[in-house]
């Protein structure tokens, strides 16, 4: 095996999208949703990708075997004002870390999270979020995460 690391481009997307979405219904079935059916998220995702990565606030790794795409990684930017632990108030928001279940347990996944992590710090970002998959907890604490037990979450 012999995995080849990249930069997601434009020329990746539809390819992109298509495991983005597949990562999700993974997610969702296994904590037993049904995923809803009555949701455009490739229109959403096109959007977004293509928005982001022109504005310089999104960038992602891809792992490669052959030409297949075997692991994803994605590291939104954002910023809020300045704070004791993160002067710059610059944030990175890790995301669409996915690795193809025939590949795992091979270091692909801490090897796209380093590189996004790189990113962010060539970003100025002083720190980084997650919000972690039961599956992934373990990779992140690994890397050096820490659980912060005030995060809270509000769906609109």
């Amino acid at each position: 095996m012999d995995i080849v690391y990249k930069r997601l481009t434009e020329n990746d997307l539809d390819r992109i999208i298509k495991m983005r979405i597949d990562q999700l219904t993974e997610e969702y079935t296994a904590e037993g949703k049904t995923v809803p059916d009555d949701v455009d998220l490739e229109a959403a995702l096109m959007d977004f990708y293509r928005r982001n990565m022109a504005a310089g606030t999104y960038v992602s790794w891809l792992a490669f075997d052959g030409d297949k795409i075997v692991g994803t990684s994605g590291m939104s930017f954002a910023q809020k004002p300045p704070y004791f632990t993160c002067p710059s108030g610059k944030l990175g928001i890790l995301s669409s870390m996915y690795t193809d279940p025939a590949y795992r347990r091979r270091g692909i996944a801490m090897e796209l999270l380093d590189r996004v992590v790189k990113e962010a710090k060539a970003y100025g970002c002083g720190t980084i979020y997650i919000t972690a998959s039961n599956m992934g907890v373990k990779l992140y604490e690994a890397y050096g995460f820490k659980h912060n037990g005030n995060f809270l979450q509000l769906n609109l």
